[in-house]
């Protein structure tokens, strides 16, 4: 990436926030969270899941109280999309100033994931 494609990421706030919509989708999407997303969801009559439960043989488990996912889950979820980011950032910062231009160029005119909503600044 050059000097002058760096600073247009820099001072284009909505280029800044395609990408990150655009990276959102190409590292996290399509992972080990598809799979995990693939399972039944309760209904809930009062809307809000208070109404939920999970039964254990060591007693029952309140929907907000229930951990979605388990470590080992977790641990292949996250090494997927720790992959793909880097890959992804690879691909962005190393391949060369002429394979970035054009996603940059893309990613000004057009929202690739115009469906999903702006992001927004959050405390890291």
């Amino acid at each position: 990436m050059t000097a002058k494609q760096l600073k247009r990421l820099g001072t284009d706030v909505l280029l800044r926030k395609r990408l990150a919509k655009f990276m959102a989708q190409q590292c996290f999407r399509n992972t080990e969270l598809e799979n995990l997303h693939a399972g039944k969801v309760p209904s809930s009559r009062s809307g809000d899941y208070t109404d939920v439960k999970v039964v254990t043989p060591s007693g029952e488990i309140p929907w907000s109280e229930l951990s979605r996912l388990n470590d080992e889950e977790m641990k292949v979820l996250m090494i997927e999309v720790v992959n793909k980011t880097f890959t992804f950032l690879s691909m962005l910062f190393a391949s060369g100033p002429a394979t970035i231009e054009p996603v940059l160029d893309g990613l000004q005119q057009m929202d690739l994931v115009p469906h999903w909503n702006d992001p927004e600044t959050t405390t890291l």
